[in-house]
């Protein structure tokens, strides 16, 4: 049918998702409420939302992007999944001063942070603020560079073309981003280190 192949055409594949998903799944088990909306900022592809959504089938999952491509294409990926707990996807910027959406239960970016100006960063931080109630979850996922423990090569490199792809992208001092979130009335909580040099950034919104 035309909208099966329209859907079809629009999803993108991220192939890094089918890498670190179980893996940020087993860490989301720990830090994700109980039960209400998670909000995802620059879903992408939309390949997390929809095997997130099935992972955690008592939450309601709201994917979103600035991207009209990426709004697509998590379209089309909620479409194929059929899962009754995923919202349409949103098309929301981070650095907005207002977000086309009014409450989260938790908010969670993946690797957005290290792939867009600073000011998506600055506005993540202060779009959670406006949202989250007290305690409520940001996790943030992606690689960073952490002072006092050396960057990887790995990690280098991307950086190095990153910056060479726009110099307002490449990866994020930990504590600048502690810093930010501090500034916005988010409070750093926890740290844990994932496969392939990679961190998942816990932090709450203070009273």
């Amino acid at each position: 049918m035309p909208g099966d192949a329209n859907e079809a055409a629009a999803k993108r594949h991220a192939p890094a998702t089918l890498r670190n998903r179980d893996a940020i799944t087993e860490v989301l088990a720990e830090w994700l409420p109980s039960s209400g909306t998670i909000l995802e900022i620059a879903s992408g592809s939309g390949e997390h939302a929809v095997h997130f959504a099935a992972a955690f089938p008592h939450l309601f999952w709201q994917p979103s992007d600035p991207d009209p491509a990426g709004v697509a294409s998590i379209a089309a990926w909620r479409a194929e999944a059929g899962l009754p707990n995923v919202a349409p996807p949103l098309a929301l910027d981070a650095a907005a001063p207002a977000w086309p959406t009014g409450r989260a239960d938790a908010i969670l970016c993946i690797n957005m942070v290290h792939i867009s100006p600073w000011a998506a960063t600055v506005g993540l931080f202060a779009g959670a603020a406006r949202l989250l109630a007290p305690g409520t979850a940001l996790i943030l996922y992606g690689p960073y560079v952490e002072p006092d423990v050396p960057t990887a090569d790995s990690n280098q490199a991307f950086d190095a073309s990153l910056r060479a792809r726009d110099p307002a992208w490449g990866l994020r001092d930990t504590d600048a981003i502690k810093a930010a979130a501090s500034a916005a009335g988010l409070a750093f909580a926890e740290r844990r280190a994932m496969p392939a040099n990679n961190l998942m950034l816990l932090f709450r919104r203070t009273a």
